[in-house]
Formats: C-alpha cells, sequence, structure tokens
C-alpha cells in the first residue's frame, strides 16, 4: 500500500498514478450522463484511457505539491476498478488554511453508504498531521438532494447560496455553499 493511500472498512482511496489511466476513464465514461447535469462541460476526450495517462501525473504532481489532493475511490473487492473520486484541492495557505471539497460516485453504487465512508477518511486527511487544514468549503446546486443530504451528515453547515456560481448547459447555476471547520486545528 502507498502511503498517500487512506483504508476504509470497505474502500481503498488511491491517489493519481498513471497505471489508473483506463480504470479512471472507464469510471468517467460510465458516468457521464450520470454527472452531467451537475458538472460543467468537460474537456474533449476527458473519459479516455489517453487523457488520463496525460492527466494523472499532472494530478499526482499537485498531489506531491499540496495544491490539490484527490483520491479515486476502489472497492476493496474489486481493486483496480475505479466507482469514485474525492479531491480537496484549491488549497490556500497563510491565514486560511483551507480548501474546495469535492467528489463523485458512480451511479451503481449511490446510496450504500460509500462516498460517506470515503468522505469521512478523505476529511481526516485533510484536518490531521498531513495536511492540516481549517476549514473545508463545498458547494452543491440546491436540487441536488444527494449531494446537500451527504454534506449535512458529514457536518457541513450552510454559508448561503452564490448566485451564478458556475457555467452549466448554457447558464450560470446558483450553488449552496456549505463549510466545515477543523476543530483540532492549531498552528
Amino acid at each position: 500500500m502507498n502511503p498517500t493511500d487512506l483504508l476504509t472498512p470497505r474502500l481503498r482511496l488511491c491517489p493519481p498514478r498513471a497505471e489508473q489511466a483506463e480504470a479512471v476513464a472507464a469510471f468517467l465514461a460510465r458516468n457521464t450522463a450520470h454527472f452531467e447535469p451537475w458538472d460543467p462541460p468537460r474537456p474533449e476526450g476527458l473519459a479516455t484511457a489517453a487523457y488520463q495517462r496525460d492527466s494523472l501525473p499532472r494530478q499526482a504532481e499537485a498531489f506531491e505539491q499540496g495544491s490539490c489532493y484527490r483520491w479515486y475511490v476502489e472497492p476493496l473487492q474489486q481493486p483496480g476498478t475505479v466507482i469514485g473520486k474525492l479531491e480537496v484541492s484549491g488549497v490556500s495557505r497563510g491565514p486560511h488554511q483551507s480548501a474546495f471539497f469535492g467528489f463523485a460516485i458512480d451511479h451503481a453504487h449511490e446510496g450504500q453508504g460509500l462516498m460517506r465512508e470515503a468522505a469521512e477518511a478523505v476529511i481526516a486527511a485533510a484536518f490531521g498531521p498531513g495536511i492540516q487544514l481549517h476549514r473545508l468549503q463545498a458547494a452543491h446546486q440546491p436540487q441536488n438532494r444527494r449531494s446537500a443530504g451527504l454534506l449535512q451528515r458529514l457536518g457541513f453547515t450552510p454559508i448561503g447560496l452564490a448566485r451564478g456560481y458556475l457555467f452549466i448547459h448554457g447558464e450560470w447555476r446558483d450553488h449552496q455553499l456549505v463549510e466545515l471547520l477543523n476543530p483540532a486545528f492549531s498552528w
């Protein structure tokens, strides 16, 4: 196991690795329609192994540099199969010590508590000694009840509505902003 892997009772969360290209591409291809209502337009070819072979080394470099931490979710019973991703991105140090938190899970694995299990591990890592952030912020479209419910169960609290937050499907979409503070943060 790589020291930056995170383990939960049912999952292994792996940072970006070049050998994941096919599995990541398959995950994205399987879920194109599932993610489409919530995500900005994808770059051409995103759900291809060739694109991912080019992208994963850059993602790994960002992970190592501490600017964006992304983990791909694999079931322990199906190693090498990617069923989700989580990221702690836009890391701001100095007086902020904060980042954005995002996640996505395969449509076939929704409603099983897997994303909550994975998110709890990522939040623990983000607030733990290795990354040591004070605050995570997330955003979801108000009609995305699954994301809203998960974020609430994880302890995120509302900040407010950000009007015209992201450009999706040809229009600016409002998003609910939420935050989670690290109660154990110290300099």
